[in-house]
Protein backbone atom coordinates (compact mmCIF):
# COMPACT_ATOMS: atom_id res chain seq x y z
CA UNK A 1 0.00 0.00 0.00
CA UNK A 2 0.90 3.66 0.13
CA UNK A 3 0.81 6.34 2.78
CA UNK A 4 0.00 10.02 2.30
CA UNK A 5 -0.02 13.07 4.54
CA UNK A 6 -2.24 16.13 4.43
CA UNK A 7 -0.93 19.09 6.44
CA UNK A 8 -3.72 21.61 6.70
CA UNK A 9 -3.25 25.28 7.48
CA UNK A 10 -5.07 24.53 10.69
CA UNK A 11 -2.81 21.88 12.21
CA UNK A 12 -5.62 20.36 14.22
CA UNK A 13 -7.34 19.31 11.02
CA UNK A 14 -4.25 17.65 9.53
CA UNK A 15 -3.78 13.94 8.96
CA UNK A 16 -0.19 12.93 8.42
CA UNK A 17 -0.77 9.19 8.10
CA UNK A 18 -3.36 8.25 5.50
CA UNK A 19 -2.82 4.57 4.71
CA UNK A 20 -4.24 3.14 1.51
CA UNK A 21 -3.94 -0.62 1.17
CA UNK A 22 -4.67 -2.49 -2.05
CA UNK A 23 -3.92 -6.02 -3.21
CA UNK A 24 -4.92 -8.75 -5.66
CA UNK A 25 -7.21 -8.79 -7.62
CA UNK A 26 -6.69 -5.00 -7.86
CA UNK A 27 -10.27 -3.80 -7.90
CA UNK A 28 -9.04 -0.35 -7.01
CA UNK A 29 -12.44 1.28 -7.31
CA UNK A 30 -13.42 -0.73 -4.23
CA UNK A 31 -10.45 0.54 -2.19
CA UNK A 32 -11.79 3.32 0.03
CA UNK A 33 -10.00 5.73 2.36
CA UNK A 34 -10.80 8.85 4.39
CA UNK A 35 -9.03 12.16 3.89
CA UNK A 36 -9.38 15.48 5.69
CA UNK A 37 -10.93 18.40 3.85
CA UNK A 38 -9.17 20.99 6.00
CA UNK A 39 -12.57 22.57 6.51
CA UNK A 40 -13.30 21.90 10.12
CA UNK A 41 -13.54 18.33 11.29
CA UNK A 42 -15.28 17.13 8.14
CA UNK A 43 -13.62 14.29 6.26
CA UNK A 44 -14.34 12.97 2.82
CA UNK A 45 -14.52 9.38 1.72
CA UNK A 46 -12.58 8.65 -1.47
CA UNK A 47 -11.67 5.61 -3.51
CA UNK A 48 -8.98 4.77 -6.02
CA UNK A 49 -9.74 4.64 -9.72
CA UNK A 50 -9.76 1.58 -11.95
CA UNK A 51 -10.56 -2.12 -12.03
CA UNK A 52 -7.70 -4.31 -13.19
CA UNK A 53 -8.98 -7.59 -11.84
CA UNK A 54 -9.62 -9.18 -15.24
CA UNK A 55 -5.99 -9.23 -16.40
CA UNK A 56 -4.70 -10.18 -12.94
CA UNK A 57 -7.18 -13.04 -12.48
CA UNK A 58 -6.59 -14.31 -16.00
CA UNK A 59 -2.85 -14.41 -15.38
CA UNK A 60 -3.23 -16.23 -12.07
CA UNK A 61 -5.74 -18.70 -13.54
CA UNK A 62 -3.36 -19.68 -16.34
CA UNK A 63 -0.55 -20.09 -13.82
CA UNK A 64 -2.64 -22.36 -11.59
CA UNK A 65 -3.87 -24.58 -14.44
CA UNK A 66 -0.39 -24.79 -15.93
CA UNK A 67 0.98 -25.91 -12.58
CA UNK A 68 -1.73 -28.55 -12.18
CA UNK A 69 -1.21 -29.86 -15.71
CA UNK A 70 2.56 -30.02 -15.21
CA UNK A 71 2.04 -31.95 -12.00
CA UNK A 72 -0.35 -34.41 -13.66
CA UNK A 73 1.93 -34.82 -16.67
CA UNK A 74 4.87 -35.62 -14.41
CA UNK A 75 2.87 -38.37 -12.70
CA UNK A 76 1.85 -39.82 -16.07
CA UNK A 77 5.43 -39.75 -17.40
CA UNK A 78 6.76 -41.59 -14.37
CA UNK A 79 4.04 -44.12 -13.51
CA UNK A 80 1.94 -44.54 -16.66
CA UNK A 81 4.49 -44.48 -19.46
CA UNK A 82 2.91 -47.43 -21.30
CA UNK A 83 -0.57 -45.94 -21.32
CA UNK A 84 0.92 -42.59 -22.32
CA UNK A 85 2.35 -44.07 -25.53
CA UNK A 86 -0.64 -46.29 -26.26
CA UNK A 87 -2.07 -45.53 -29.73
CA UNK A 88 0.02 -42.34 -29.75
CA UNK A 89 -2.86 -40.51 -28.04
CA UNK A 90 -0.84 -39.38 -25.04
CA UNK A 91 1.88 -37.55 -26.98
CA UNK A 92 -0.70 -35.92 -29.28
CA UNK A 93 -2.74 -34.62 -26.34
CA UNK A 94 0.41 -33.46 -24.63
CA UNK A 95 1.53 -31.64 -27.77
CA UNK A 96 -1.79 -29.85 -28.25
CA UNK A 97 -2.03 -28.82 -24.60
CA UNK A 98 1.56 -27.54 -24.64
CA UNK A 99 0.84 -25.36 -27.69
CA UNK A 100 -2.32 -23.99 -26.07
CA UNK A 101 -0.57 -23.19 -22.79
CA UNK A 102 2.29 -21.50 -24.63
CA UNK A 103 -0.18 -19.21 -26.36
CA UNK A 104 -2.09 -18.55 -23.14
CA UNK A 105 1.11 -17.71 -21.27
CA UNK A 106 1.97 -15.13 -23.91
CA UNK A 107 -1.50 -13.57 -23.88
CA UNK A 108 -1.90 -13.55 -20.09
CA UNK A 109 1.59 -12.20 -19.48
CA UNK A 110 1.07 -9.40 -21.98
CA UNK A 111 -2.32 -8.55 -20.50
CA UNK A 112 -0.97 -8.55 -16.96
CA UNK A 113 2.01 -6.40 -17.97
CA UNK A 114 -0.42 -3.81 -19.34
CA UNK A 115 -2.64 -4.17 -16.26
CA UNK A 116 0.30 -3.71 -13.91
CA UNK A 117 1.33 -0.58 -15.77
CA UNK A 118 -2.17 0.81 -15.22
CA UNK A 119 -2.07 -0.19 -11.55
CA UNK A 120 1.16 1.75 -11.09
CA UNK A 121 -0.42 4.83 -12.63
CA UNK A 122 -3.60 4.54 -10.57
CA UNK A 123 -1.67 4.11 -7.32
CA UNK A 124 0.93 6.75 -7.99
CA UNK A 125 0.96 9.01 -4.90
CA UNK A 126 0.87 12.20 -6.95
CA UNK A 127 -2.22 10.96 -8.80
CA UNK A 128 -3.96 9.95 -5.57
CA UNK A 129 -3.27 13.31 -3.98
CA UNK A 130 -5.14 14.96 -6.84
CA UNK A 131 -8.29 13.17 -5.69
CA UNK A 132 -8.31 15.08 -2.38
CA UNK A 133 -10.06 18.40 -2.26
CA UNK A 134 -7.73 19.67 0.48
CA UNK A 135 -4.73 19.22 -1.82
CA UNK A 136 -6.24 21.61 -4.36
CA UNK A 137 -5.72 24.49 -1.94
CA UNK A 138 -2.26 25.97 -1.90
CA UNK A 139 -2.44 26.70 1.82
CA UNK A 140 -2.41 22.99 2.54
CA UNK A 141 0.60 20.73 2.05
CA UNK A 142 0.04 17.24 0.67
CA UNK A 143 3.00 14.88 0.49
CA UNK A 144 3.58 11.18 -0.18
CA UNK A 145 5.02 9.41 2.84
CA UNK A 146 5.48 5.94 1.37
CA UNK A 147 5.12 4.72 -2.20
CA UNK A 148 3.75 1.25 -3.01
CA UNK A 149 6.29 -1.51 -3.50
CA UNK A 150 5.91 -3.09 -6.93
CA UNK A 151 8.96 -5.37 -7.01
CA UNK A 152 7.00 -8.58 -6.46
CA UNK A 153 4.48 -7.61 -9.14
CA UNK A 154 7.28 -6.83 -11.58
CA UNK A 155 8.76 -10.24 -10.83
CA UNK A 156 5.45 -11.91 -11.64
CA UNK A 157 5.47 -10.35 -15.11
CA UNK A 158 9.03 -11.52 -15.73
CA UNK A 159 8.18 -15.05 -14.63
CA UNK A 160 5.12 -14.97 -16.88
CA UNK A 161 7.21 -14.35 -19.98
CA UNK A 162 9.82 -16.87 -18.82
CA UNK A 163 7.05 -19.45 -18.59
CA UNK A 164 6.02 -18.62 -22.13
CA UNK A 165 9.59 -19.20 -23.33
CA UNK A 166 9.78 -22.46 -21.36
CA UNK A 167 6.50 -23.84 -22.69
CA UNK A 168 7.20 -22.69 -26.24
CA UNK A 169 10.62 -24.34 -26.16
CA UNK A 170 9.05 -27.53 -24.87
CA UNK A 171 6.84 -27.76 -27.97
CA UNK A 172 9.69 -29.25 -30.00
CA UNK A 173 10.48 -31.95 -27.46
CA UNK A 174 6.81 -32.93 -27.15
CA UNK A 175 6.47 -32.94 -30.94
CA UNK A 176 9.29 -35.47 -31.18
CA UNK A 177 7.20 -37.86 -29.09
CA UNK A 178 4.28 -37.77 -31.52
CA UNK A 179 3.75 -39.93 -34.57
CA UNK A 180 3.87 -36.84 -36.77
CA UNK A 181 7.60 -36.51 -36.18
CA UNK A 182 8.38 -40.17 -36.89
CA UNK A 183 6.21 -40.25 -40.01
CA UNK A 184 7.85 -37.12 -41.32
CA UNK A 185 11.29 -38.70 -41.35
CA UNK A 186 12.22 -40.31 -44.65
CA UNK A 187 14.75 -43.09 -44.76
CA UNK A 188 16.42 -43.45 -48.17
CA UNK A 189 16.17 -47.00 -49.58
CA UNK A 190 19.28 -49.11 -49.62
CA UNK A 191 20.30 -48.98 -53.27
CA UNK A 192 23.49 -50.86 -52.73
CA UNK A 193 22.73 -54.43 -53.69
CA UNK A 194 25.15 -57.18 -53.04
CA UNK A 195 26.46 -58.51 -56.31
CA UNK A 196 27.94 -62.02 -56.44
CA UNK A 197 31.64 -61.96 -56.97
CA UNK A 198 32.52 -63.68 -60.18
CA UNK A 199 35.71 -63.98 -62.07
CA UNK A 200 34.07 -65.52 -65.11
CA UNK A 201 34.45 -62.26 -66.97
CA UNK A 202 37.62 -61.23 -68.66
CA UNK A 203 38.76 -64.78 -69.44
CA UNK A 204 38.97 -65.97 -65.80
CA UNK A 205 37.15 -69.10 -64.72
CA UNK A 206 36.93 -70.33 -61.17
CA UNK A 207 36.44 -73.92 -62.35
CA UNK A 208 39.93 -73.94 -63.78
CA UNK A 209 41.50 -73.51 -60.35
CA UNK A 210 42.85 -76.51 -58.63
CA UNK A 211 42.85 -77.15 -54.91
CA UNK A 212 46.36 -75.78 -54.67
CA UNK A 213 45.23 -72.35 -55.80
CA UNK A 214 46.96 -72.71 -59.18
CA UNK A 215 46.27 -74.55 -62.45
CA UNK A 216 46.79 -78.21 -63.11
CA UNK A 217 48.14 -77.78 -66.60
CA UNK A 218 51.84 -78.68 -66.72
CA UNK A 219 54.24 -76.27 -68.29
CA UNK A 220 57.13 -77.22 -70.47
CA UNK A 221 59.31 -77.50 -67.37
CA UNK A 222 56.83 -79.60 -65.33
CA UNK A 223 55.80 -76.64 -63.19
CA UNK A 224 52.28 -75.50 -62.39
CA UNK A 225 51.37 -72.25 -64.17
CA UNK A 226 50.79 -69.30 -61.93
CA UNK A 227 48.16 -67.59 -64.06
CA UNK A 228 46.37 -70.63 -65.43
CA UNK A 229 48.18 -70.68 -68.77
CA UNK A 230 50.77 -73.19 -70.10
CA UNK A 231 54.22 -71.70 -69.85
CA UNK A 232 56.44 -72.37 -72.79
CA UNK A 233 59.63 -70.62 -73.69
CA UNK A 234 59.92 -72.15 -77.17
CA UNK A 235 63.24 -73.93 -76.49
CA UNK A 236 63.88 -77.46 -77.88
CA UNK A 237 66.53 -78.94 -75.59
CA UNK A 238 67.55 -82.60 -75.47
CA UNK A 239 65.14 -83.33 -72.71
CA UNK A 240 62.25 -81.85 -74.63
CA UNK A 241 63.13 -83.88 -77.73
CA UNK A 242 63.34 -87.10 -75.74
CA UNK A 243 59.93 -86.53 -74.27
CA UNK A 244 58.45 -86.10 -77.67
CA UNK A 245 59.88 -89.50 -78.72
Amino acid sequence: GLRLSVDCANKSESDLNIDIAFAYPFRLHQVNFDAPTCEGKRREKLSLIGDFSSSAEFFVTIAVFAFLYSLAATVVYIFFQNKYRENNRGPLIDFIVTVVFSFLWLVSSSAWAKGLSDVKIATDPDEVLLLMSACKQQSNKCLPVRSPVMSSLNTSVVFGFLNFILWAGNIWFVFKETGWHSSGQRHPPDTMEKQPSSYNQGGYNQDSYGPAGGYNQPGSYGQVGEYGQSQSYGQSGPTSFANQI
